[in-house]
């Protein structure tokens, strides 16, 4: 019965694979930006880090206008890391292929989450589903991406310019390993992700055929709070083992000479603390303990990038859950797995994130925004808390921002947070994202 069991979840996994086909591509870009000369210095460590939250916070005046010393065209040759996926069947004669930028926190695979047999797949939904091409990107100086200087080249101009060219690359069949030139291109953000994609929109109307803006609002009033959530510390110091410099082995030797020269002391002082196993496990769990041994399975990813100081992160698994969760309607294990798998942030993302426009209003495609009800960074936790009886929701006001748009629609997700992408529901808003493109001529054919 074992070994039939076996054959049989082998079949079904093997069925599962069948659905689409993925290809891991690395994409040459050459950028040119107008991006922002700030005058900080260099962080030494997580206190500098709670100095730059502080004053990034501060109700005094605008930080990022203080530091600022002007602009200057950064250019320079890069690698962006991707996933290309496409149906099993193919391409089929008229293919929409979808642009996925993720948001700060997370790398490509917030479009691709492994944790319980992929059950959380924006790609498994869009490819397997409704048949549409999907290419995730690293934003650049994220994950796999090219790493750069985080305060002086990492800044949302230069990310939005890597965009544009590999979205160039997509539509005139340039990209390697992927033998299509695509006629239709939606752009498809999360957060961070999101500003970018209208960002491109507003910049190069026609570059995009539809948008979908997912954990978005044109308010941004929430971001001083998310940024005391974050608890700021340095990303090389929270996640040594991914993101510092320090190799697996040393760890390890480390955990084992302590485990052997201190294991009774470690014991005496449990009991006299009087703390069980399931207390013990909340400890390591709950607090930067969990995000301090990230990484000790080898097989784990990134492995000691050794990062510059200017890359940082939250604190703990608590900070993670406050910003992007709503309780009661995730599974803790998926916020202990994102934890575990986060990924950093630079100080030019932050000083850059609210310099965007508020909207595209030579763009003709379809938009969508898809926000959860409980987002806490765009909505303050309540998208129907407008304050205005004839505004919808807090979404809805983007609307004026997009006046030539084919179609607009706010839709609002039920029992969500800021990341639609690990809540009970995901799939949901998966599906309410393809017909939406659907109903506006974007279904591939």
């Amino acid at each position: 019965m074992h070994l039939l069991s076996l054959l049989c979840a082998s079949l079904f996994a093997a069925s599962l694979a069948s659905g689409k086909q993925c290809v891991n591509i690395t994409v040459p870009v050459s950028i040119a930006a107008r991006n922002g000369i700030f005058n900080i210095a260099p962080l030494q460590n997580n206190l500098d880090a709670t100095t730059f939250a502080q004053n990034l916070t501060s109700g005094r005046g605008n930080f990022t206008q203080e530091a600022l010393l002007g602009y200057a065209t950064v250019t320079g040759d890069y690698t962006i890391s991707a996933r290309f996926c496409q149906p099993d069947s193919g391409v089929g004669s008229s293919p929409v292929v979808q642009f996925l930028t993720h948001g700060i926190g997370f790398d490509k695979t917030y479009w691709e989450v492994a944790y319980n047999n992929f059950n959380y797949s924006y790609v498994d939904v869009a490819v397997d589903e409704y048949g549409f091409c999907t290419l995730a990107i690293d934003r650049l100086g994220i994950g796999a991406s090219s790493i750069a200087d985080p305060l002086q080249t990492i800044q949302a101009p230069a990310e939005l310019a890597a965009i544009h060219d590999v979205t160039m690359k997509l539509r005139e069949g340039s990209l390697p390993s992927v033998p299509y030139a695509f006629e239709k291109v939606v752009h498809v953000g999360h957060s961070f992700g999101s500003g970018l994609s209208l960002s491109l929109a507003a910049m190069y109307p026609n570059v995009s055929d539809g948008l979908i803006l997912t954990g978005f609002s044109g308010n941004a009033s929430a971001l001083p709070q998310t940024i005391a959530g974050f608890n700021f510390k340095l990303a090389r110091l929270n996640q040594p083992l991914r993101f510092g410099n320090v190799s697996y082995s040393v760890v390890t030797d480390l955990l084992s000479m302590v485990g052997q020269v201190n294991a009774s002391l470690i014991n005496q002082y449990l009991a006299e603390l009087n703390l069980d196993v399931e207390e013990i496990m909340s400890v390591v769990q709950t607090t930067d303990l969990l995000d301090f041994i990230a990484g000790i399975d080898p097989s784990a990813v990134p492995h000691a990038q050794d990062l510059p100081t200017g890359y940082i992160t939250w604190t703990d698994v608590g900070n993670n859950q406050f910003n992007f969760l709503y309780p009661g309607f995730f599974d803790t294990g998926v916020l202990f797995f994102s934890e575990s798998s986060k990924f950093p942030a630079t100080l030019g993302e932050f000083l850059t994130i609210g310099g965007g426009p508020s909207g595209a209003p030579s763009f003709t495609g379809p938009v969508q925004v898809i926000t959860g009800n409980e987002d806490k960074i765009y909505c303050n936790s309540d998208c129907m808390a407008t304050g205005d009886p004839a505004l919808a929701s807090i979404p809805a006001g983007l609307k004026a921002g997009f006046p030539a748009a084919q179609a607009f629609e706010a839709y609002i997700q039920p029992n969500t947070g800021h990341a639609i992408n690990i809540h009970y529901n995901a799939t949901g808003a998966y599906r309410v994202m393809q017909q939406f493109l659907g109903r506006n001529g974007l279904a591939p054919s």
